[in-house]
């Protein structure tokens, strides 16, 4: 197990039910991730960390409406409500996770001009976290992902674990997906496709 981390994916409030960007059921998952902690010598979490007015936000691009499509630098962006602003209690982790069970938070989304979905990589594919090179100089060479949202952030940092040569496995019980135009069974096929284990 010690080559083995649970990578859990921006449990935030702003993505719990009452949050500003909430997914359905998303606190259910906080009690199994909990307890899938203790099978796990290593334990990562994200949160996404958003500068207000970050270019991701609908409010930022004048006449746009959140989940709206447009064309950034480095391709096409949904469009959000402004959400997990830095030092906000809406970015903060849901308050019954056990985030001192962490050795590792990583922030992602907060440069103002790019978003990240990947718990590896901005959205532009190329800007890393540093998430790999802790991985690789710890040992680690497999993933167990859960969190939220199964169809973005879980997915997009499952799929970029595979493709920087790590074992990645989706724990779907504890995760939860949005499903924005059928996004959910699209993402799924996209893990399956490059080796990710769903199960």
């Amino acid at each position: 197990m010690a080559k083995q981390a649970l990578l859990v994916i921006d449990v935030q409030n702003d993505f719990c039910p009452g949050g500003a960007l909430a997914v359905e059921d998303g606190d259910s998952i906080v009690p199994i991730i909990n307890r899938m902690m203790d099978d796990f010598d290593h334990v990562i979490l994200t949160q996404d960390w958003h500068p207000a007015g970050h270019s991701s936000f609908a409010s930022s691009h004048e006449g746009k409406t959140p989940f709206e499509l447009v064309t950034m630098p480095y391709g096409q962006q949904v469009l959000w409500p402004d959400h997990c602003v830095q030092g906000t209690e809406g970015a903060a982790f849901h308050a019954d996770l056990e985030v001192d069970r962490a050795e590792l938070i990583i922030r992602k989304g907060f440069r103002p001009q790019i978003d990240s979905y990947s718990a590896f990589f901005e959205n532009d594919h190329a800007t890393p976290t540093g998430l790999a090179g802790y991985l690789s100089e710890r040992g680690i060479t497999s993933l167990v992902l859960a969190g939220l949202a199964t169809d973005y952030c879980v997915a997009y940092s499952a799929i970029d674990a595979k493709k920087r040569g790590f074992e990645a496995e989706v724990a779907l019980d504890a995760c939860r997906g949005i499903d924005l135009d059928g996004s959910l069974e699209r993402m799924k096929r996209e893990m399956q496709d490059v080796g990710v284990v769903l199960r």
